[in-house]
């Protein structure tokens, strides 16, 4: 079965890990669809992302959940990356849902919402050394 994801994967974190390991455990191949960093820009602000796209393919390259990644620049490209891939199962991040029925839904009739883990995310870790930035300067 092949399953795919999409996302930022700005800085990977545990959250980023367990979704990719529960997306892989459902299929034999699981590849990853990435924002590009202008995409990143337009979507999250000027100061990000914070780790180039070829960094965070790199990243996301070598760990064991993932077979492949592909880098996107618009909806338009991330659609046609899905229809030519024909995901099996398509996995998104629970906070997705209120987004839904997304494009995913439209071109893939399996799409499970994996609950995201708390305490975990690329901004709250930004905010935290943010805040550790601020107190060493102090």
């Amino acid at each position: 079965m092949r399953i795919m994801v999409n996302g930022t994967f700005d800085i990977i974190h545990r959250g980023h890990i367990e979704l990719l390991n529960y997306a892989r455990s459902l299929g034999t191949f699981l590849l990853v669809a990435i924002d590009t960093d202008k995409r990143v820009k337009e979507l999250k602000g000027p100061d990000r992302p914070v780790n180039s796209q070829e960094d965070r393919k790199f990243y996301l390259e070598n760990l064991r959940s993932v077979d492949s990644v592909r880098l996107f620049g618009s909806q338009e490209e991330l659609i046609e990356i899905i229809k030519g891939w024909q995901p099996d199962i398509y996995v998104k991040g629970d906070d997705w849902k209120k987004n839904s029925p997304g494009i995913t839904e439209k071109f893939c009739n399996n799409v499970i919402y994996y609950p995201r883990v708390p305490n975990y995310s690329t901004t709250n870790i930004i905010t935290r050394c943010s805040s550790m930035d601020r107190i060493e300067h102090s």
